[in-house]
């Protein structure tokens, strides 16, 4: 019980003092931003491309192809904005008012760290720190769309070790276990005008009485990556990695509610065991994913690189709180698809010390467009990315990487369960910067 009490404070803190994610730049809320070299290619030969560290949590195989012992930092910012343009109805199809909501994204940043060391000639050994998924929109408290979402938070934090074995200069193969702590936080408002309205409760309408429902919940679990890299050639390699599925079962969320006094002691009557502080019970899937990636060197200059990625987004199709007291259970719908992440890059060394690096993407959002909702309100996207690596000593290397995402302007059709409704378009912007250092010793 204290080891495990212990390591759910080691990696709390983690995830509060040095890993702070809250913004998800792949699709939906998942988190590519672990490196600058990827960073700056677009992520083309994540897990093919020599001199990262980040493969230690992606292909540990590829740790082959790291030059000794060595420590990498890594530190993205990642600023976002989300902004809506439209306006809300209550269950009698009159104009809510809140306005709309402000900017509901933020700046951010997603720290990683990653150490390696070979284990004689054939093996490797390497810890990560990363954060694979995370995401956090706030809106204004009293905002036209406040019955469909204000404030949705969740933090990832992924504690790995890694090993991998080399058969031969051609072939290797790796594999990580990590434990992973979650934290995800809910904060929603319920008209609670509209429930008492239609139990024909005098005094009552829509809209004229907002209870607001604050979520917390927190948990620990395993998942693990194999992969393997194949080098055809001196002058090609290919990586292949596969990333588990991880379930976390959050069983004593906290929730907590805040009811307007006008409507308490009726709720009591009307709705009795209903609105009052308890616990409840719930699962999160985080999707498994398969990388398949290639990186070839046409000279002693130039290198080129591509990487395929599908995420099984298929598994989080809902949430679904399960609460201790007689509140009704509660079903988030998301509705996921299966996704896929493409990318092309390229690197040119101009000499020892300075090496350039370019690449395009397009990033399938696995959220249908007739189920996309405030909390997540998600779309494709395509990345240009540049970036560049400086080592002045054979100890120290910097790099750095920038990428602007181009998206398009999504639409937005939702109704909430107590009748209100909320139409409108989003205006998605975003623009990222990496920066790096690893030192060799």
């Amino acid at each position: 019980m204290k080891n495990s009490l212990y390591l759910s404070s080691v990696l709390t803190l983690a995830g509060v003092a040095f890993l702070t994610p809250s913004a998800a730049h792949a699709a939906a809320f998942q988190i590519k931003e672990k490196s600058a070299k990827a960073q700056g290619r677009a992520f083309a030969g994540s897990i093919s491309a020599a001199g990262d560290a980040a493969v230690i949590a992606d292909n540990p195989a590829a740790m082959r192809l790291l030059d000794g012992r060595l420590l990498q930092a890594d530190l993205t910012a990642v600023d976002y904005a989300i902004k809506f343009d439209g306006a809300g109805n209550d269950a009698l199809g009159r104009p809510l008012s809140g306005g709309n909501g402000g900017d509901a994204g933020r700046l951010a940043a997603v720290p990683a760290m990653y150490f390696h060391t070979p284990v004689g000639e054939r093996m490797h050994v390497g810890l990560s720190v990363t954060a694979p998924f995370g995401f956090e929109t706030e809106y204004g408290r009293n905002w036209a769309g406040r019955y469909h979402g204000i404030h949705t938070k969740i933090q990832a934090v992924d504690l790995g070790a890694a090993f991998a074995y080399d058969f031969n200069p051609q072939f290797s193969f790796g594999g990580s276990v990590f434990l992973e702590r979650t934290q995800a936080k809910l904060f929603d408002s319920v008209d609670v005008g509209a429930l008492l309205a239609a139990s024909r409760v005098p005094g009552f309408a829509p809209a004229s009485a907002d209870a607001y429902t604050d979520i917390d919940a927190a948990d620990n679990a395993f998942g693990y990556t194999l992969g393997v890299m194949f080098s055809p050639t001196e002058h090609t390699r290919i990586g292949l990695a596969y990333r588990s599925q991880v379930k976390h079962k959050l069983d004593d969320a906290d929730i907590r509610f805040t009811v307007p006094a006008n409507a308490a002691s009726v709720l009591a009557a009307v709705r009795p065991g209903w609105f009052t502080n308890t616990q409840a019970a719930t699962q999160l899937k985080f999707p498994a994913s398969l990388t398949a990636s290639v990186t070839h060197d046409l000279d002693e200059r130039w290198t080129v690189m591509a990487d395929i990625v599908h995420t099984d987004w298929s598994a989080f199709k809902e949430v679904k709180l399960d609460f201790a007291s007689a509140q009704d259970d509660r079903t988030i719908d998301f509705g996921y698809r299966d996704a896929t992440f493409l990318s092309l890059g390229t690197e040119y060394k101009q000499d020892d010390q300075l090496t350039l690096r370019a690449g395009v993407a397009y990033d399938q959002t696995p959220v249908r467009s007739e189920m996309r909702e405030v909390r997540v309100p998600d779309v494709s996207r395509k990345w240009l990315a540049l970036g560049a690596t400086w080592r002045p000593s054979k100890a120290l290397e910097y790099s750095v990487g920038y990428t602007h995402l181009f998206v398009r302007d999504p639409d937005v059709s939702l109704r909430s369960a107590t009748g209100s409704s909320l139409h409108g378009t989003y205006d998605l912007n975003s623009n990222i910067i990496a920066v790096s250092v690893a030192y060799h010793f």
